[in-house]
């Protein structure tokens, strides 16, 4: 399709463009559809796309100048909503005429979760929040579920209280959801926490923690999901594991095995619930930049393992083939691509994002 518009406005309409009277409102209307998405190609006169939405539904956030756009008065930008057409074809009025779509953190917004419903456990958290920002922005109703506030939540994004170890109130979560939408899409159980101790220094009350988190509670809640999960077209489980479920870090002896514990449960899931049309997968993280990783370091610098936050900061760099450490976003990104209609067939699987680190022979000790 193109808008055409002879006023500088650009009013994105969803279904065949009309010329009729409420279209002129909003300019010269008119356009072909190709194939059986809309292309959408913008042509105001001076570039000056103020808004440009889903029924009338004001557009979201600041410049698009990412897109090419050298206007700071210009405040379009797509929010991937159901109806919503893409990719966005830049025209006049751009400075650099480049075709793509919003971006969020670099990354391409193409509404390719449109029309899901998310539940996010530990939505709160640093991989958490990237994960629903990321899902909201691409079009998802996301629940961010997590014991701590997020106020000020994105558009798109629901924070409620949430404990992953209170099988009453994990049960009444989801009958509230049921009582107000008809299926789930995607589940994420990204709640965790860490304990930097040695077996032997683990008392059992750490033990019973960590895996009440860790392991009970992604238990929890997928079962309690699974109701949803079963109506929903292609719904997708995402569990978190760690590349710690696979070798161990040094001090980690629970968390390691609450990490192999649900890599074991994840493909086990996939098994089962595969004919139902449920995939379930894990990702298996390294070291990203959260406040567990910031924690990691606090405590190594003031524990007498020898060297400042900012010497570990760049060790932990340096010990990767890549040279970095990852970011909650790299994580969003692979959490996009599993809760997506594009990783049909990818289910049982652990999938191990850490820049190269168990690649190598021998880790670097820290």
């Amino acid at each position: 399709m193109r808008c055409i518009t002879s006023t500088g406005w650009c009013w994105m309409l969803t279904g065949p463009w009309r010329r009729d009277g409420a279209a002129a409102r909003w300019g010269r209307l008119s356009g072909r559809r190709v194939g059986r998405r809309p292309v959408w190609r913008c042509l105001t006169r001076g570039g000056l796309h103020r808004r440009c939405g889903l029924r009338g539904r004001k557009a979201l956030g600041p410049s698009h100048k990412r897109l090419g756009c050298n206007r700071a008065a210009c405040a379009c930008r797509a929010t991937g909503r159901a109806g919503v057409a893409a990719p966005w074809r830049l025209g006049r009025g751009q400075a650099s005429g480049r075709r793509g779509s919003p971006w969020l953190h670099g990354r391409a917004v193409t509404g390719r979760l449109a029309g899901k419903t998310a539940f996010v456990t530990g939505g709160a958290g640093g991989i958490g929040q990237a994960i629903c920002t990321r899902f909201a922005a691409e079009g998802a109703a996301v629940t961010a579920a997590d014991p701590a506030p997020w106020p000020n939540a994105p558009e798109g994004i629901s924070p409620i209280r949430y404990d992953v170890t209170d099988e009453a109130g994990v049960i009444a979560a989801f009958d509230r959801i049921a009582a107000r939408r008809e299926a789930l899409d995607i589940l994420v159980n990204a709640a965790g926490i860490e304990i930097e101790k040695t077996i032997e220094e683990t008392s059992l009350d750490d033990w019973d923690r960590i895996f009440a988190i860790n392991v009970t509670g992604t238990f929890l809640t997928c079962r309690a999901a699974l109701p949803l999960l079963r109506r929903s077209a292609g719904a997708s489980v995402i569990n978190f594991g760690s590349y710690d479920g696979f070798i161990a870090d040094p001090g980690l002896a629970a968390y390691c095995a609450t990490k192999g514990a649900v890599h074991a449960l994840t493909r086990a899931m996939a098994c089962d619930h595969g004919p139902e049309g449920i995939r379930v997968n894990a990702i298996c993280p390294g070291y990203v930049d959260t406040p567990m990783l910031q924690g990691f370091f606090q405590g190594a610098a003031t524990g007498g393992e020898g060297g400042s936050i900012g010497t570990l900061r760049q060790a932990v760099r340096d010990v990767h083939p890549l040279k970095t450490y990852g970011t909650p976003e790299d994580i969003a990104n692979l959490a996009l691509w599993l809760a997506s209609d594009e990783a049909r067939y990818a289910s049982g699987q652990l999938w191990v994002l850490d820049g190269g680190l168990t690649a190598q022979v021998q880790q670097m000790r820290l």
